[in-house]
Protein backbone atom coordinates (compact mmCIF):
# COMPACT_ATOMS: atom_id res chain seq x y z
CA UNK A 1 0.00 0.00 0.00
CA UNK A 2 2.78 2.03 0.59
CA UNK A 3 3.28 5.70 -1.46
CA UNK A 4 0.74 8.32 -1.05
CA UNK A 5 -0.93 7.58 -4.19
CA UNK A 6 -1.03 10.30 -6.78
CA UNK A 7 -4.39 10.12 -8.43
CA UNK A 8 -6.51 9.08 -5.24
CA UNK A 9 -4.87 12.33 -3.51
CA UNK A 10 -5.92 14.32 -6.24
CA UNK A 11 -9.41 12.79 -5.73
CA UNK A 12 -9.31 13.85 -2.13
CA UNK A 13 -11.44 16.97 -0.76
CA UNK A 14 -9.28 19.02 1.00
CA UNK A 15 -8.40 18.36 5.04
CA UNK A 16 -11.41 20.04 6.65
CA UNK A 17 -10.22 22.94 9.52
CA UNK A 18 -12.65 20.31 11.66
CA UNK A 19 -10.35 18.20 13.31
CA UNK A 20 -12.77 15.45 13.52
CA UNK A 21 -12.89 16.24 9.59
CA UNK A 22 -17.23 15.53 9.68
CA UNK A 23 -18.24 13.09 7.11
CA UNK A 24 -15.29 11.85 6.36
CA UNK A 25 -15.60 8.43 7.77
CA UNK A 26 -12.24 8.01 9.47
CA UNK A 27 -8.92 9.88 10.21
CA UNK A 28 -6.89 10.67 6.93
CA UNK A 29 -3.28 11.21 7.32
CA UNK A 30 -2.97 15.01 7.36
CA UNK A 31 -5.20 14.92 10.13
CA UNK A 32 -3.07 12.97 12.45
CA UNK A 33 -0.61 15.99 13.40
CA UNK A 34 0.21 16.99 16.84
CA UNK A 35 -1.43 19.89 16.31
CA UNK A 36 -4.68 18.36 15.47
CA UNK A 37 -4.62 16.22 17.83
CA UNK A 38 -4.32 18.97 20.67
CA UNK A 39 -7.72 20.56 18.85
CA UNK A 40 -8.77 17.18 19.13
CA UNK A 41 -8.63 17.05 22.87
CA UNK A 42 -9.77 20.54 23.53
CA UNK A 43 -13.04 19.53 21.34
CA UNK A 44 -13.56 16.11 23.39
CA UNK A 45 -13.21 18.03 26.63
CA UNK A 46 -15.50 20.59 25.62
CA UNK A 47 -17.99 18.36 24.48
CA UNK A 48 -17.79 15.23 26.65
CA UNK A 49 -15.73 15.52 29.46
CA UNK A 50 -13.11 12.70 27.94
CA UNK A 51 -10.11 12.13 29.06
CA UNK A 52 -7.04 11.88 26.86
CA UNK A 53 -3.40 11.01 26.71
CA UNK A 54 -1.21 14.21 25.83
CA UNK A 55 1.53 14.27 23.32
CA UNK A 56 4.24 13.17 26.08
CA UNK A 57 2.07 10.55 27.43
CA UNK A 58 1.18 8.88 23.99
CA UNK A 59 5.47 8.71 22.98
CA UNK A 60 6.10 7.19 26.10
CA UNK A 61 3.77 4.43 25.81
CA UNK A 62 5.08 4.37 22.23
CA UNK A 63 8.55 4.45 22.88
CA UNK A 64 8.21 1.88 26.03
CA UNK A 65 6.69 -0.51 23.29
CA UNK A 66 9.23 -0.20 20.53
CA UNK A 67 11.65 -0.81 23.17
CA UNK A 68 11.06 -4.84 22.84
CA UNK A 69 11.55 -4.77 18.73
CA UNK A 70 14.98 -5.62 17.39
CA UNK A 71 17.12 -2.26 16.36
CA UNK A 72 16.81 -1.58 12.41
CA UNK A 73 13.87 -3.94 12.18
CA UNK A 74 10.87 -3.11 10.45
CA UNK A 75 7.54 -3.46 12.22
CA UNK A 76 4.06 -5.32 12.04
CA UNK A 77 0.77 -3.86 13.41
CA UNK A 78 -2.42 -6.17 13.24
CA UNK A 79 -5.50 -4.44 12.07
CA UNK A 80 -8.91 -5.86 13.20
CA UNK A 81 -11.06 -3.05 12.50
CA UNK A 82 -10.78 0.14 11.14
CA UNK A 83 -6.58 -0.51 10.43
CA UNK A 84 -8.46 -3.10 7.82
CA UNK A 85 -9.58 -0.51 5.58
CA UNK A 86 -8.13 2.28 6.64
CA UNK A 87 -4.48 2.39 8.10
CA UNK A 88 -3.46 6.21 7.37
CA UNK A 89 0.04 4.72 7.46
CA UNK A 90 2.28 4.43 4.76
CA UNK A 91 2.55 0.28 4.47
CA UNK A 92 5.55 -1.80 2.82
CA UNK A 93 3.52 -5.05 3.12
CA UNK A 94 -0.22 -6.11 4.46
CA UNK A 95 -1.44 -9.95 3.98
CA UNK A 96 -3.87 -12.09 5.68
CA UNK A 97 -3.33 -12.76 9.41
CA UNK A 98 -5.11 -14.77 12.66
CA UNK A 99 -3.62 -14.14 15.93
CA UNK A 100 -4.43 -16.82 19.15
CA UNK A 101 -5.88 -15.76 22.57
CA UNK A 102 -8.08 -12.67 21.49
CA UNK A 103 -11.17 -11.99 19.59
CA UNK A 104 -12.49 -8.78 18.09
CA UNK A 105 -15.78 -7.40 20.19
CA UNK A 106 -17.79 -4.21 20.59
CA UNK A 107 -16.87 -3.48 23.56
CA UNK A 108 -15.99 0.22 23.47
CA UNK A 109 -18.35 2.85 23.90
CA UNK A 110 -17.80 6.36 21.02
CA UNK A 111 -19.49 9.56 22.39
CA UNK A 112 -18.16 11.40 19.87
CA UNK A 113 -16.35 9.87 17.05
CA UNK A 114 -19.06 7.65 16.04
CA UNK A 115 -21.76 8.26 18.21
CA UNK A 116 -22.65 10.98 20.57
CA UNK A 117 -23.05 12.29 24.30
CA UNK A 118 -26.22 11.52 24.27
CA UNK A 119 -26.62 8.17 22.23
CA UNK A 120 -23.06 6.87 22.63
CA UNK A 121 -22.17 4.76 19.96
CA UNK A 122 -19.89 1.65 20.06
CA UNK A 123 -16.39 0.43 18.17
CA UNK A 124 -14.05 -2.49 18.56
CA UNK A 125 -11.89 -3.53 20.94
CA UNK A 126 -9.80 -6.65 20.97
CA UNK A 127 -10.47 -9.03 24.08
CA UNK A 128 -8.75 -11.68 25.67
CA UNK A 129 -10.36 -15.14 24.55
CA UNK A 130 -10.48 -17.63 21.29
CA UNK A 131 -8.60 -16.17 17.92
CA UNK A 132 -8.70 -13.01 15.64
CA UNK A 133 -8.77 -13.17 11.96
CA UNK A 134 -7.53 -9.50 10.54
CA UNK A 135 -4.82 -8.21 8.57
CA UNK A 136 -1.42 -7.80 9.37
CA UNK A 137 0.58 -4.72 8.02
CA UNK A 138 4.31 -3.81 8.00
CA UNK A 139 6.11 -1.03 8.42
CA UNK A 140 9.63 -0.56 6.57
CA UNK A 141 12.47 -0.38 8.95
CA UNK A 142 13.23 3.52 7.58
CA UNK A 143 9.43 4.43 8.41
CA UNK A 144 9.29 2.88 11.91
CA UNK A 145 9.35 6.24 13.73
CA UNK A 146 7.15 8.04 11.63
CA UNK A 147 4.65 5.61 11.13
CA UNK A 148 3.82 4.38 14.71
CA UNK A 149 3.57 8.06 16.10
CA UNK A 150 0.94 8.67 13.65
CA UNK A 151 -0.79 5.02 14.60
CA UNK A 152 0.02 6.23 18.66
CA UNK A 153 -2.09 9.42 17.69
CA UNK A 154 -4.62 7.32 16.23
CA UNK A 155 -5.30 4.44 18.23
CA UNK A 156 -3.95 6.11 21.76
CA UNK A 157 -5.73 9.33 21.62
CA UNK A 158 -7.95 8.46 24.71
CA UNK A 159 -5.42 5.94 25.88
CA UNK A 160 -8.76 3.03 25.85
CA UNK A 161 -6.05 0.54 24.71
CA UNK A 162 -3.48 -1.45 25.38
CA UNK A 163 -0.89 -1.76 22.81
CA UNK A 164 0.88 -4.75 23.28
CA UNK A 165 3.22 -7.81 21.26
CA UNK A 166 1.11 -10.55 19.67
CA UNK A 167 2.08 -13.79 17.63
CA UNK A 168 0.70 -13.15 14.47
CA UNK A 169 0.49 -15.96 11.87
CA UNK A 170 0.65 -15.30 8.30
CA UNK A 171 0.18 -18.71 6.09
CA UNK A 172 3.04 -20.45 7.14
CA UNK A 173 4.80 -17.95 8.95
CA UNK A 174 4.45 -16.21 12.01
CA UNK A 175 5.50 -12.58 13.33
CA UNK A 176 5.35 -10.44 16.34
CA UNK A 177 3.12 -7.56 15.59
CA UNK A 178 1.55 -4.48 17.46
CA UNK A 179 -2.12 -5.12 18.83
CA UNK A 180 -4.52 -3.13 20.13
CA UNK A 181 -5.98 -4.32 23.06
CA UNK A 182 -8.96 -3.38 25.15
CA UNK A 183 -7.96 -1.42 28.82
CA UNK A 184 -10.89 -3.42 30.80
CA UNK A 185 -10.14 -0.50 33.65
CA UNK A 186 -10.49 2.27 31.24
CA UNK A 187 -14.07 4.11 31.53
CA UNK A 188 -15.26 3.62 27.94
CA UNK A 189 -15.01 -0.14 28.35
CA UNK A 190 -18.65 -1.25 27.28
CA UNK A 191 -17.92 -4.49 29.34
CA UNK A 192 -20.73 -7.42 29.04
CA UNK A 193 -23.42 -5.27 27.01
CA UNK A 194 -27.01 -6.92 26.44
CA UNK A 195 -26.85 -7.81 23.06
CA UNK A 196 -30.00 -5.60 22.59
CA UNK A 197 -28.41 -2.94 23.82
CA UNK A 198 -25.62 -3.33 21.18
CA UNK A 199 -27.74 -3.63 18.82
CA UNK A 200 -29.25 -0.32 19.15
CA UNK A 201 -26.33 1.65 19.47
CA UNK A 202 -24.95 0.27 16.58
CA UNK A 203 -28.51 0.98 14.71
CA UNK A 204 -28.83 4.26 15.34
CA UNK A 205 -25.75 6.13 16.72
CA UNK A 206 -23.54 8.48 14.91
CA UNK A 207 -21.08 10.95 15.44
CA UNK A 208 -17.77 13.01 14.21
CA UNK A 209 -16.64 10.50 12.13
CA UNK A 210 -19.51 8.65 10.80
CA UNK A 211 -22.27 6.20 12.38
CA UNK A 212 -21.52 3.13 14.53
CA UNK A 213 -23.44 1.36 11.41
CA UNK A 214 -21.22 2.19 8.68
CA UNK A 215 -18.18 1.08 11.08
CA UNK A 216 -19.46 -2.62 11.55
CA UNK A 217 -20.74 -2.53 8.53
CA UNK A 218 -16.81 -1.90 6.68
CA UNK A 219 -15.43 -4.67 9.11
CA UNK A 220 -17.74 -6.99 7.43
CA UNK A 221 -17.25 -5.77 3.92
CA UNK A 222 -13.50 -6.18 4.60
CA UNK A 223 -13.71 -9.33 6.32
CA UNK A 224 -15.42 -10.85 3.36
CA UNK A 225 -12.25 -9.63 1.41
CA UNK A 226 -10.14 -11.64 3.53
CA UNK A 227 -12.86 -14.55 2.85
CA UNK A 228 -13.91 -14.44 6.46
CA UNK A 229 -17.50 -15.02 6.05
CA UNK A 230 -20.77 -16.12 8.54
CA UNK A 231 -18.62 -15.09 11.74
CA UNK A 232 -19.96 -12.97 14.80
CA UNK A 233 -20.05 -9.90 12.74
CA UNK A 234 -22.01 -11.17 10.02
CA UNK A 235 -24.81 -11.94 12.49
CA UNK A 236 -24.46 -9.10 14.29
CA UNK A 237 -24.39 -6.83 10.92
CA UNK A 238 -28.03 -8.98 10.43
CA UNK A 239 -29.36 -7.95 13.85
CA UNK A 240 -28.27 -4.46 12.90
CA UNK A 241 -30.33 -4.20 9.54
CA UNK A 242 -33.16 -6.10 10.70
CA UNK A 243 -33.15 -3.53 13.65
CA UNK A 244 -32.53 -0.60 11.16
CA UNK A 245 -35.43 -2.01 8.75
CA UNK A 246 -38.17 -2.30 11.27
CA UNK A 247 -37.71 1.39 13.12
CA UNK A 248 -38.24 3.25 9.84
Amino acid sequence: MGGDGSDESKRRPAASADPWAPGDGGFRREHLTEERMAALARLAAEQTGLTVLSEAEREASRRALLAGRRRGSGVWVFGYGSLMWNPAMRVAERGFATVHGFHRSFCLWTPLGRGSPDNPGMVLGLTSGGSCNGVALRLAPEAVEEETRILWRREMFAGVYRPRWLRARLGRRAVRAIAFTIDRSHERYAGAVPVERMVHALATASGRLGSSYDYLASTVAHLDQLGVRDGAMHRLLRRVESYRRGSR
